[in-house]
This record gives structure tokens, C-alpha cells and sequence, in this order.
């Protein structure tokens, strides 16, 4: 017959097991009558003890979503999820980190164990979320947390770009939170943060505005703006528009638009600016990288023989910011 590891256990506690997870502290335990001598020989051989006095009545791996709810039960009820983990919870694209990152305010102490860590900040937090068992920052905290951790500028940059373009939380949230953080960390996400305010929608883009911004005969461009016909029929958007001549930049890259035939068919839509007049400019991030120069003088020389041609009967709206 099999075993069942939470038989005899008190209905309150089977209640804290469905609402957590699986999970239970020994202190929950205690206040429902449950023998400490029954906890210690259950946890030795049919629960693990996956945090010091929190146990997940099983003997199988934990989920991400059981090792952050046990992270949050072993750091205490004022304590709440930061970096990868609440950025993940925020749907943005971060890797499952290995360690749990959590914050509690005053006067709680920082530690850690395990898989888990918690940090003493005295920075409060007033849009904390919590989703059941789970309490996590907001989401401009979890982003720029998330960002001072990641060792490259790059990772940096596509992290707070993304958390911008979905919607997930805006350019004045993410500042006022860096205007928070220490210097030194503080430093190294002002770049990133620029590119985030730029309108560019990959880092990419941003980079292409970057190195635009060094010419000095390309104008300031619109980034992805809404481009119509006189008549009002919508356009591709492009990248980076120059609306002074009709010239449309477009970064094209299997990463940061589509996959596939998809990616085949953007590039191919192209052909809808130009058949409007639009002259078209592609580039690469390969090249943005590899050959910055050689991609803003082949722009420079497209933008000047643009200037040679009538403007394209096009109407371009500016994206809000």
C-alpha cells in the first residue's frame, strides 16, 4: 500500500499545505498540534527539509514557484521576492536564476541559506504584489534589481528595453527606482535606462540610435513610428524614420522580431514602404557590432541621396512615450 505523507494531519494543516504548495513551516505545524516528534521523523524519510524549518511534504524536487514560496515563508511575512524571480512573475524574459532574491524592510536583519538570500532595505516599496502565497516587488523594482545583477551592459539594456516595450512598467517608474539604488549601481544603468527611454523596442534598435547620434549629417529620427498613407491605410512601422526625406531603417534580426518564415515574411514587408516611395535602409545587429562605421556611412550616403528625390506622400505619428 502506498504511503501517504500527510495522513493524520490536522485539516487546518491540510489547508496550509493546499494554499501553500506543499509547503508548511514547523511553526504552522506547532500552533495545529502536530508533535514535534512526528515532524522530525516525518521529515527524515517521507518530506524534505528544504529551508531551515520549512518543509515540502514530498520527496520530489521542488518547482520554482515551491522554492520561492518556501524562500518567502523562511525570511518571514514581511519579506517579499526581488530580481530574476519577481521579474519572471512579472512575465518578463529572465532565466530561471538559482538563487531566490528577497527584501524585508526594517528592523529584520539580511541572511541567507541555501538557495535563498534576504536583504535588509530601508527603502520601502508601496506597489509590492502578492498572488496568494507569493508577495513580490513591483515591477520596476524587479527589473532594475534584476538589471544591477547581470554582468554585461548588453543584458542590462535588452532587460529594461523589454520591460518597457511590454508594457510592464514605464520609464518614470524605473527611474525613480534607480534614483534609489546606490551609486556604483546606480552608474551602471544609466546607459541601459537611455536606451530603454529611446523608443527602441530590441537593443538593437537602441544601439542604431546610439550610433546615429554620432553623425553629424543624419537629423534626430523618430524611433518605430506610426507610418499611414494620405489616405490613412497603416504602414509597416519602421525602426528608425528620418521624416524630413521618407527614409525607413530597419534592423533586421531573427532574435528581436520573429522566427522563421515570420522573420521572412517582415523582411519581405518591406516592399510595402517601398512601393509608397519610401526608401528603405536595412541593417543588421551583426553589423551594428562588427562594422559601426561602415553601417553609418552607408546611412549617410542613403540619407543624402534621399535628399535628391521627392518625400513620400506618408504621414508619420510619433510614438508616445
Amino acid at each position: 500500500m502506498t504511503y501517504d505523507p500527510v495522513e493524520d494531519l490536522p485539516d487546518e494543516v491540510h489547508k496550509i499545505l493546499a494554499r501553500q504548495d506543499g509547503l508548511v513551516t514547523r511553526a504552522q505545524l506547532t500552533l495545529h498540534q502536530v508533535p514535534r516528534e512526528r515532524t522530525r521523523w516525518r521529515s527524515g524519510r517521507h518530506w524534505t527539509a528544504i529551508l531551515p524549518n520549512v518543509f515540502l511534504v514530498d520527496r520530489a524536487p521542488a518547482t520554482e514557484r515551491q522554492r520561492c514560496i518556501a524562500a518567502l515563508l523562511w525570511a518571514g511575512p514581511r519579506a517579499y521576492l526581488t530580481g530574476p524571480s519577481a521579474a519572471r512573475l512579472h512575465g518578463l524574459s529572465v532565466a530561471e536564476p538559482a538563487r531566490v532574491l528577497m527584501l524585508t524592510p526594517e528592523p529584520c536583519r539580511s541572511r541567507e541559506h541555501g538557495f535563498a538570500t534576504v536583504r535588509r532595505t530601508t527603502v520601502a516599496d508601496h506597489a509590492v504584489v502578492e498572488r496568494g502565497p507569493l508577495r513580490y516587488a513591483s515591477a520596476a523594482r524587479a527589473a532594475i534589481d534584476t538589471a544591477a545583477v547581470r554582468p554585461f551592459a548588453d543584458a542590462r539594456s535588452a532587460l529594461l528595453i523589454e520591460a518597457v516595450q511590454t508594457g510592464t512598467t514605464d520609464v518614470a517608474e524605473l527611474h525613480e527606482w534607480l534614483c534609489r539604488l546606490r551609486t556604483r549601481e546606480a552608474k551602471q544603468l544609466l546607459v541601459p535606462l537611455q536606451h530603454a527611454a529611446s523608443g527602441a523596442w530590441s537593443l538593437p534598435e537602441a544601439e542604431l540610435l546610439d550610433l546615429v547620434a554620432t553623425s553629424e549629417i543624419l537629423p534626430l529620427p523618430m524611433a518605430n513610428p506610426a507610418l499611414t498613407t494620405a489616405d490613412g491605410r497603416a504602414l509597416l512601422t519602421p525602426d528608425v524614420w528620418f521624416d524630413d526625406v521618407g527614409l525607413a531603417v530597419m534592423v533586421h534580426s531573427h532574435l528581436h522580431h520573429s522566427q522563421g518564415q515570420d522573420w521572412v515574411e517582415t523582411v519581405e514587408r518591406d516592399g510595402d514602404l517601398t512601393r509608397v516611395g519610401v526608401v528603405v535602409a536595412g541593417v543588421t545587429p551583426t553589423g551594428l557590432r562588427q562594422d559601426p562605421s561602415g553601417t553609418l556611412r552607408r546611412l549617410e550616403d542613403t540619407y543624402v541621396a534621399a535628399q535628391g528625390r521627392s518625400r513620400p506622400d506618408v504621414v508619420a505619428i510619433p510614438k508616445l512615450s
